[in-house]
């Protein structure tokens, strides 16, 4: 795959791309834009170092994706109301951390978000960096009998477990919500609608169990599976430096916020972007 516009340097075979080359800031061409698509859809989730945008350009920048969504259970900014301010502060200790544990963001939702898109505002000198892992490569590396059982079966997904606590970071409050307990049907297996490939989707987070089974009959094989898809050939893990801007795809990704920077401050713009009912 070859790009006129842009750099792109990929980070691992299975995933993970840095781009270079493009201005955030500035008003991009629909060529540029088309390229950068290309690699978001290629590498799952793309890197933009060294950039320097107000709120307003990220929120211009997210939507050339698609429509941007609201980001359940959690109050946004209200002088930006499209965007969640992830902060830590440094005397917050590591009790508690938005989003530390492998998960796709809320797929618990009837039509889970299709990408979603961090910008490191302030970030601790070392620490806090975030791991990715390939749904594609997860699937992709299974026996060809697991394939088959897989594909047809459906998970249950809540984001009871995940939601429905007491515990807030000082600036980050959750707010209750009634879709916490609500049970939503997905294919364990689905297929990605612009790249035509098939993931695994389940996470630890929110994925219940196989529908028409119990937790406990489920339990044995979506553990497995959360164990081989976080294998580390699946995986990448990133160091964040101040201005870089990170998209990545719900539909073929989990990830992890790690929580190793106590005594630092931690700020990230995050925005949600609209996503389609999964489908085989």
């Amino acid at each position: 795959m070859t790009y006129d516009h842009i750099g792109v340097a990929p980070i691992s075979p299975a995933l993970g791309a840095e781009i270079t080359g493009v201005d955030l800031g500035a008003d991009l061409g629909n060529e540029v834009f088309s390229e950068i698509h290309r690699a978001f859809v290629a590498h799952s989730v793309i890197f933009f170092r060294g950039q320097t945008i107000t709120p307003e350009q990220q929120i211009a920048f997210a939507r050339r994706f698609g429509p941007l969504s609201e980001i359940p259970f959690i109050t946004p900014w209200a002088d930006h109301p499209e965007i969640v301010r992830v902060i830590k502060e440094a005397d917050e200790g590591a009790k508690f951390n938005f989003g530390g544990s492998w998960h796709s963001d809320f797929s618990f939702l009837p039509r889970p978000p299709m990408a979603s898109m961090l910008y490191a505002v302030e970030l601790p000198p070392v620490g806090g960096d975030t791991l990715w892992a390939s749904m594609y490569s997860a699937y992709e590396r299974l026996s060809d009998g697991m394939r088959r059982l897989l594909d047809g079966l459906q998970v249950v997904h809540s984001g009871l477990g995940a939601y429905k606590r007491s515990e807030d970071l000082r600036s980050m409050k959750t707010v209750t919500d009634a879709r916490a307990e609500t049970e939503v049907l997905h294919p364990a297996v689905r297929t990605h609608p612009d790249s035509g490939r098939k993931a695994l989707f389940i996470d630890p987070a929110y994925s219940r169990r196989f529908a028409d089974m119990t937790e406990a009959e489920s339990a044995p094989l979506l553990n497995w599976l959360h164990e081989q898809a976080v294998q580390p050939e699946n995986c990448i893990r990133f160091r964040w430096t101040p201005g870089t801007l990170a998209i990545w795809d719900n539909r073929c990704l989990e990830h992890w916020a790690l929580n190793d920077y106590a005594g630092h401050r931690r700020e990230m713009h995050r925005i949600t972007i609209a996503g389609e009912r999964p489908y085989h």
